[in-house]
């Protein structure tokens, strides 16, 4: 690893750190550096405060080593005015003499601007230092941007042979095999917390009744969101209890008491709803979605190639028959890992 990336990780480490609070901004990290010692680190806390490098600066016990400094940043520095002053104008006007880039902001309002300016104000700019990684970081947040769609990531469990619960009709009020054990239903806490609204069927939140909240980790309740075409769910269901807005999408709109907590969506059924239901998130502003299921709701996503992210779990229990899981198929980049005898399969969708 050269100096640069040694630098450029650590400015990963950092934007991390505001992973729960930073969107619909991008996640940013930036250090100072000065003959070879860290002089200043930051990151971007939350929307609407300050940016990363405007922290990392203003942890600079001595301003004037900014002189002869470097400032490492994990995303090219803002050239507009929004929310806050561009960051790149203050990177002049302290006469920072060398900046080092992981990677360009594709947001129409930067998109190189930033590195334009600071060339033009003759700093010395290095762009593309652990480029992939500084990408990946932030994939949600270019995905947003460039496709007009929110970033999407598939959730579901399943047992060994490959099947996510029994067949169960909606007069049984059979409840549903659980396959996670505390630790894993932690996780799926977890990656709800870190997304701007959840997705689930008509089917699955009558069978099923789920809360689809944060429960179990702390964090914000994702915006719920129901397709129910004809209006069939019960006001009774955990999904209408207020503790997160619900949006049902639908084409028979009912009367309900609070119309701030519960959104009625109409969508033209007789197209595909799919592309109706990510313009709506899209002009809505949410940029990470998961999608929880059932089974005709993620293949349907997987056969339009409209996901980002798969989270898998495979529970050690067979069922011998009853709801397929979906097939995802091959060709895709994976990650697995073992958690309490599950195996936890993350797929990334190659486009």
């Amino acid at each position: 690893m050269t100096t640069d990336e040694r630098y450029m990780a650590r400015c990963l480490q950092l934007a991390r750190c505001g992973r729960a609070k930073a969107a619909p901004n991008p996640m940013v990290g930036a250090v100072i550096v000065h003959n070879g010692t860290i002089i200043g680190e930051g990151y971007h806390r939350q929307c609407g405060g300050p940016h990363a490098e405007v922290n990392a600066i203003r942890s600079v016990s001595d301003e004037h080593l900014l002189g002869e400094a470097a400032i490492y940043v994990s995303l090219e520095p803002c050239a507009h005015y929004g929310k806050t002053p561009p960051c790149a104008d203050l990177i002049i006007e302290k006469k920072i003499p060398r900046v080092v880039i992981g990677c360009r902001d594709s947001f129409d309002q930067v998109d190189g601007r930033g590195i334009l300016k600071l060339r033009e104000a003759g700093i010395d700019v290095t762009i593309g230092v652990l480029e992939e990684e500084c990408q990946r970081l932030n994939r949600a947040f270019f995905t947003y941007h460039k496709e007009e769609r929110p970033y999407i990531t598939l959730k579901w469990a399943q047992s060994s042979d490959g099947y996510m619960d029994t067949l169960r009709s909606e007069r049984e009020g059979k409840t549903p095999v659980q396959f996670s054990n505390e630790g894993n239903a932690q996780r799926v806490h977890r990656l709800r917390a870190l997304n701007d609204a959840i997705l689930v069927g008509r089917r699955t939140a009558m069978l099923d009744n789920p809360s689809l909240t944060t429960r179990l980790w702390p964090g914000r309740n994702p915006l719920r969101l129901v397709i129910d075409r004809g209006g069939e769910l019960g006001k009774e269901l955990r999904l209408f209890d207020k503790t997160a807005k619900t949006v049902l999408f639908t084409e028979v709109f009912r009367n309900f008491d609070d119309s701030d907590m519960i959104e009625q969506v109409g969508l033209d059924f007789s197209n595909d709803i799919l592309p109706q239901i990510n313009r709506w998130l899209y002009e809505h502003r949410v940029q990470r979605l998961l999608v929880e299921g059932g089974a005709d709701t993620l293949q349907r996503f997987i056969d339009a190639g409209l996901w980002d992210e798969a989270h898998v779990e495979t529970a050690p229990i067979k069922l011998g028959g009853g709801v397929e899981a979906p097939h995802i198929g091959s060709g895709h980049g994976k990650e697995t890992f073992d958690c309490s005898g599950h195996q936890i399969n993350c797929f990334l969708h190659e486009k």
